[in-house]
């Protein structure tokens, strides 16, 4: 019989879908529901105001309780999506209760502790861009962020009223690519996809989240210091499973700016269509080896969100293309400014593939605002 998983993530989508291609039963409280999670999860409970507000532990416990209560199997353990890295005393909770997948609650908080984290990269000699929880003199220049924050949402630059706050520090920005790596950490080694990303701004989220696409690794001219970095922090973090590392590529030189404990927004474009990427994860995390047979990842992949930036939008009953996915369900009104859906390409190179995911991007927004308007 096929094993049960709880994942828990604002979006649990991607993760839910990897896991039913990987043969597992995947169990979903998320923030969403759109019907793709729908479609892919046995059981799917939507935890309320939880992308407003971030997950609280009684209505999340409360949803997991649910599906684990409707489970087939027990639960093997769960999967950790965004939107937990900030509620570290809530991962240990359900650590406690389902067992971590994953990364354990300390790494988490290493990672994720600017106090911890860059000094453990000055030690490792990784380079990073200079990071401090006291505003700077000058703000100009620099960005401050908030402590386990993700998507770029709760980025902003500097300003003259920048204060200390205990959950935001801040960085100087540093020019360069963006860089990801999707790496699944296992006792016996280190798989490794490299991606571009870029981000989708508007005036109130200027380092919102954009999309991704992957490339080969030997067009990084800073590979070898970008794996050199992933290998030492893998072994000081003591990271396991699938995790992000996210750097700022300027020729040789490749600045740290975090690691996601956790998969990340990465995972539909390094994943294959027999889940391979989840399987690897949840092995990694119960201290089996790596699978290194190779899946089918032909060309380049790319994944770019829509977000609601014409306006507030409620969804009706389209012909959604077969390139999108995290679908509303009819009647799903959809906030100016968040995201809506997400379109895929797939071509022989990365500019290419990102060249159709932004054509997509275009034509879907079109569909959708102008299907409102009837």
């Amino acid at each position: 019989m096929s094993q049960t998983v709880l994942i828990a993530a604002f979006s649990g989508r991607a993760l839910a879908q990897s896991a039913r291609r990987a043969g597992y039963v995947p169990l979903v409280a998320d923030a969403f529901g759109d019907m793709d999670t729908l479609a892919a999860a046995s059981s799917v409970h939507v935890v309320k105001d939880a992308m407003a507000l971030g997950f609280r532990a009684k209505s999340l416990l409360a949803a997991l309780e649910a599906l684990s209560a409707q489970a087939p199997t027990q639960p093997i353990g769960i999967v950790l999506g965004s939107g937990l890295e900030d509620k570290l005393r809530l991962v240990e909770i359900l650590d406690q209760r389902y067992k971590l997948l994953g990364c354990s609650v300390d790494a988490m908080r290493a990672c994720k502790d600017p106090q911890i984290f860059f000094p453990v990269l000055d030690e490792l000699g990784i380079a990073h861009p200079e990071t401090r929880v006291m505003p700077p003199d000058a703000c100009a220049g620099w960005i401050t962020k908030r402590i386990g924050g993700s998507g770029g949402r709760h980025i902003r630059d500097c300003a003259p009223t920048s204060r200390a706050k205990p959950r935001r520090y801040f960085q100087k920005r540093v020019a360069g690519e963006r860089i990801s790596v999707s790496a699944v950490v296992a006792a016996d080694g280190i798989a490794t996809s490299f991606s571009r990303q870029w981000t989708s701004p508007s005036h109130a989220q200027p380092f919102r989240y954009g999309g991704a696409v992957g490339i080969p690794e030997d067009a990084t001219p800073a590979a070898n210091a970008v794996l050199s970095a992933v290998e030492k922090l893998a072994r000081a973090f003591e990271l396991r499973g699938s995790v992000s590392f996210d750097f700022i590529v300027d020729g040789a030189t490749a600045s740290l700016l975090e690691i996601n404990p956790r998969p990340g927004a990465t995972f539909d474009i390094c994943d294959d269509s027999d889940g391979t990427l989840f399987k690897a994860h949840i092995d990694a995390s119960l201290g089996q080896p790596l699978d290194r047979r190779g899946g089918d990842l032909d060309g380049a992949r790319a994944a770019a969100i829509l977000h609601a930036d014409r306006g507030d939008v409620m969804l009706g009953n389209y012909d959604w293309p077969e390139w999108s996915a995290d679908r509303g369900a009819p009647g799903t009104r959809v906030p100016q400014g968040a995201p809506i859906a997400t379109v895929f390409a797939n071509a022989d190179t990365p500019d290419a593939a990102v060249n159709l995911s932004r054509t997509r991007l275009a034509a879907l927004e079109s569909l959708l605002y102008e299907s409102s308007k009837t």
